[in-house]
This record gives C-alpha cells, structure tokens and sequence, in this order.
C-alpha cells in the first residue's frame, strides 16, 4: 500500500463584522476553538462594532458533527494525522483572508491577533511562520505552540504585545498546566502578560473589553 496526496481546491467560510474601509483602524483576526463555527464564535465579539473596527473569524477546514449525526456542526484546525499537510492548509486559509482585507484598511490600522483554545497554536504558527504585519497577540484558554523557536524571534516580537487570558476556573489548563506554560514561556524568554478571570474555558465579553484596553493603552 502506497500513501499519495493531491492539492485540490475547496471552500473555506468565515465571518466578519464590521465594513471594510479606509476608515478601519483597527483589524482583529480571530481563531476558534475545537468544535466551534465561526458563525457562532464571532458573535463573541459583536460588543466591539464599531466604526472603526474590523473583526473576520475565520474557521478551521474540517468540519464533523458534534454530539451525535443531529447535532450541531462544529470546525477543527488539524489533528494529529497529515499535520504538516493540515497547517499548510490553515497557513494558506489565512494568508489569502489576510491579504484579501488589510489592503483595504488604513495604513496606520493596528492588527489583533486572537486564538481561543485549539485556535491559539493555529493564529500563533500564521503569526510566527508566515509573519504578517500585526502589533497584538492573544491566547485565550490555551498556550504557545511548543513547535515554534519564540526565542529566535526576539526582535520580531520586540513590538508586539503578547497577553494570555486565562480563566481560574478553566477546566482544561489546570493550574499543573498553567505552570508549563510558565516554564515554556521563560525558556523562550517570551515577554507576555497574563489577565485572568473568574471564568472556565470561555471569552466572557466584559474580560473582552479588558483585554481590548490594554491593547489599546499599550498603542
């Protein structure tokens, strides 16, 4: 038995708020988690419309019912098998949102990366392997990809403000796994900032609007 592959072409959805314009000065990409859709993930952000911002949640290429053959449809970035192939692909679903949408905006737009959960690892590798033009990075409910050399990046990162969102009641960062993301982070010499909250595995709005401010004062 041999194994092939083929590069075919096929649809990819997302979802924006907000109207594309010389007048956005602000561009958030948004990543989410396992088993969510796009269409349900932005509506996290719809407290943010305003007319200066841009928001485009894009979402993973495989999509596979949750909770049954009735249940909802939800999204996955990769998994374990043809990883390479499988961040290729997302790398390349990106890089043409992307490049469809930031020519349209202002020149002086601040770009906001965000990755909930299983997006955290997908918005970090576009971020750190293809790096685009961005100023902001949140990991929210997650932690870095152990596949990229943060360390080699000091002088790419020195601009960008990095911040880790973290709810204490987050069922699946224990406080065991916050701590390796500590050490991994230190190892690194990756220079972030953690904002917790009272929540669990989650994008609370109000926290939303906390984090949107620290970007904005770090501006």
């Amino acid at each position: 038995m041999q194994s092939h592959q083929v590069k075919v072409q096929r649809t990819a959805h997302y979802y924006t708020i907000g109207t594309p314009g010389k007048h956005i000065k602000r561009f958030w990409l948004v990543c989410h988690g396992y088993g969510q859709a796009a269409g349900r993930f932005i509506h996290k952000f719809d407290k943010m419309d305003d007319d200066e911002t841009f928001i485009l949640a894009a979402e993973g290429l495989s999509r596979f019912y949750f909770g049954g053959f009735n249940g909802p449809v939800g999204a996955s970035w990769m998994t374990k098998e043809n990883r390479e192939d499988e961040i290729e692909d997302y790398l390349n679903l990106l890089q043409t949102l992307y490049d469809q949408y930031t020519p349209q905006f202002a020149d002086n737009v601040k770009t906001t990366f965000l990755g909930f959960s299983q997006g955290g690892a997908t918005i970090t590798r576009f971020a750190m392997l293809r790096k685009p033009t961005f100023h902001h990075l949140i990991l929210w409910g997650t932690n870095f990809a152990h596949d990229i050399n943060f360390k080699d990046e000091k002088e790419f990162l020195s601009t960008k403000k990095i911040i880790l969102a973290i709810g204490k009641q987050d069922e699946f960062l224990t406080p065991e796994r916050v701590e390796k993301v500590k050490e991994f982070a230190d190892k690194q010499e990756i220079e972030y900032e953690t904002v917790w909250f009272d929540g669990k595995h989650e994008i609370p709005r109000n926290v939303l609007k906390q984090v949107e401010e620290i970007i904005q004062n770090y501006e």
